[in-house]
This record gives structure tokens, sequence and C-alpha cells, in this order.
């Protein structure tokens, strides 16, 4: 809990901008002359405080009254804690599913400003299902994720069972990322690609035209440091006794992860629901198709993704130990090489709450770009 506790000391607006909020007064107060310049230097310091740029912190000024305290609170804590499904309504997004938004800066969310020199030898990646259907404490787990993804600061993200007000929320504060849904309605997966580091090409959402429960495969094709890259993300179909479907939806994903043009490097992750015996069932996977965590040699520490013995959100006695998420990999034949390094869990540490982030853990991958 350590590492969280830190981001969440530096990311909580509350102790950070005590020494701004004498500002907030002087803007209310100046002079006529001064009150441009004070506004001009408070949007600043919102732009800072939050990693948003000028104009939304302008936005998010102006409708609280100049107010620093109120307007980095509106920011941060969007209500979400007490929604539910059915009587949700529409949040207002961008729907990054049309190409022209992702495009338009004009229809952006928080657009953000330059950064520090990206490593351009390496390039990290989480996926996470963060079970965006349970609403128990859904405001702290969404937090916690956030943190994770600020601590680590990974180029891509693959999310599952994300929920229209999860999305809204990470929208507002994910600013450094294009996020892309894989649906809108009900639960979905979404990705999320680092503005600094990913080059958006085209996406595409692919239907698994005989589910039941809602699933699909999202496909980004983008660019990293000049490499060309295929990202894929899905939930496969859930429990034990949708196998058959499960299975059809996989040999889908790996049919689309073999067409991709071989000068592309392509990972494909999620939550797949998989038991190795129906992997085995297949015949394995293709030959130039890799699971990342067999590539690094099975490491232990990261076997099982889902374990009701360590994890306790759902409440199960009984130990069940799998290992659902799962990542895949096909590496490029020509061009430069992206190369699996690492693998490991994420989300270990209970939040205040006395809950994990997820049922699930996340998994963090870092690979080695051979230009």
């Amino acid at each position: 809990m350590e590492r969280v506790a830190q981001w969440e000391e530096q990311a909580t607006p509350g102790e950070r901008t005590q020494d701004q909020l004498p500002a907030a007064e002087e803007a209310k107060e100046a002079p006529r002359e001064d009150l441009e310049e004070s506004r001009r230097r408070l949007c600043s310091q919102f732009a800072s405080i939050s990693g948003s740029d000028i104009g939304v912190a302008q936005g998010y000024l102006a409708e609280n009254d100049w107010d620093m305290q109120r307007a980095l609170n509106s920011y941060f804590e969007p209500p979400l804690d007490e929604v539910t499904l059915d009587r949700m309504p529409p949040p207002a997004f961008v729907d990054l599913t049309d190409d022209s938004a992702v495009n338009n800066p004009a229809t952006a969310v928080g657009a953000a400003g330059p950064g520090p020199q990206e490593d351009e030898s390496t390039f990290s990646l989480i996926t996470w299902n963060i079970d965006g259907l349970d609403l128990n404490n859904l405001q702290v787990r969404a937090r916690g994720v956030c943190s994770y993804i600020a601590l680590y600061k990974p180029d891509v993200v693959f999310l599952q069972e994300v929920i229209p007000p999860y999305l809204n929320y990470l929208q507002k504060r994910a600013v450094s990322y294009t996020i892309i849904p894989g649906n809108t309605d009900g639960y979905f997966t979404a990705m999320m690609l680092k503005k600094s580091r990913v080059r958006v090409l085209k996406h595409e959402i692919i239907p698994f035209p005989t589910t039941s429960m809602m699933r699909n495969l999202l496909a980004v094709h983008a660019t990293v440091s000049g490499n060309e890259l295929c990202l894929m993300t899905s939930h496969l179909e859930s429990t034990k006794n949708h196998g058959e479907e499960r299975l059809k939806q996989l040999k889908l994903v790996l049919a689309n992860m073999t067409k991709v043009s071989d000068s592309a490097t392509v990972i494909f992750g999620g939550d797949t629901n998989l038991r190795d015996k129906e992997v085995a069932k297949l015949g394995g996977l293709p030959s130039n198709v890799m699971d990342i965590w067999e590539f690094l040699g099975k490491p232990e520490h990261c076997h099982y993704t889902w374990d009701t013995s360590q994890n306790t959100n759902l409440g199960i006695q009984k130990d069940c130990k799998l290992r659902f998420d799962r990542l895949f990999f096909r590496a490029a034949s020509t061009g430069g090489q992206i190369i699996p390094q690492s693998l490991d869990l994420i989300g270990l540490e209970k939040l205040d709450c006395g809950k994990f982030p997820s049922d699930h853990w996340g998994l963090l991958c870092t690979f080695d770009v051979v230009l």
C-alpha cells in the first residue's frame, strides 16, 4: 500500500493546493487591471496540478467561481459511487469509437502538454480486468486503478469490464492518454494509449457473432518509436459452462493476430477466462504466436491472476487459483523488434476501503525495443 499511498499524497488535491488557495482569493479581490494576470496564474497552477491543458483549467475554474480547491475537487472527483447501470444517464464523454474524434483536437478530452523525453528503448503495457460491474466502493477502487497507472506510466493499458461512468472518470483523470472503448453500452473493454508515445493509425471492433455476454475484439493499429504495432484486447466468454463459446472466440482472436502484416508486432491481452486444458484442446497456440508468461519462463510470482486465496473482494471461501489474464505475442518478421522482457502482477495492495482495486490482479509487461 506504500506506493499507492505515496502517489495519492502527490495526486490528491487537498494537501497539495493549500499554498495555492490564497491565490484564488487574490483573483476575487484584485484590482480590475490585475484580474486577468491573477486568473492566468490560477489557470497555470491548475493545469500543472491536474496535468490538463489551459483550456480545461479555465473551464473548471470559471465554473467554480475561480476557487482553486472547488475546481480541483470538481475535476478529480466526478460522482461515481452511487451509480447503477439501469438508471445512469448517458455520460458526457467523447466517443472515440469514431476515428474523427481521435484525430480532432477540438473534441479531445484534456490534451496534455509536452512531457519529459521518452525512453525509446523500452515499451510497457498493463492489462487489467477492473471489475466495473461491482459497484461497491467503485469510486475508491477506480482511484486505485488510476494510482497504479500514474505510478507505472505504461505506454498502453488494456482494460476489461469498463462501464460508462468509469470511462467518464478515466477520461477526466488520464488526460495524457487517448482512450478508445470497445463499446459504450453496458460493460466493455477499453484501450488507453499514451499520447506522447503511441501514434494511433486506425482501430476496429471485431464482433464475436455468437456471444451471449456482449463480448468482442478491440484492435488498434499504431506505431511506437517507428515500430508498427497491432494491439488487441478482449474479455472472452466467462464461466466454466461457456468453454465452447470461449474457444470460438479464442480462434477468432488468433486468426486476427496471424493475418496482421508481418511488418507489425502483434500484442493481445485481456481477461481470457481460459483454462490450460482448453488451450491444449485447440492443439496449443499457432507456431508464430507466443504466450508471454511461457516465453519468459513461466515465472511463478505472476502465475495466477485470479486468486481467491489472496484476493478477498468477492468473499469466496473456496481457494481458486487460475491464470485468466494472459498476454499473447506475435513478433514482426521485418524491421525493428519489440521483445518481452519482464512480467509482474499489480493491484496487490488493499485500498483504504479494505478492498483491492479489482477481483483480478493486473499484469504489467515491459518490452525491449530494438530499432
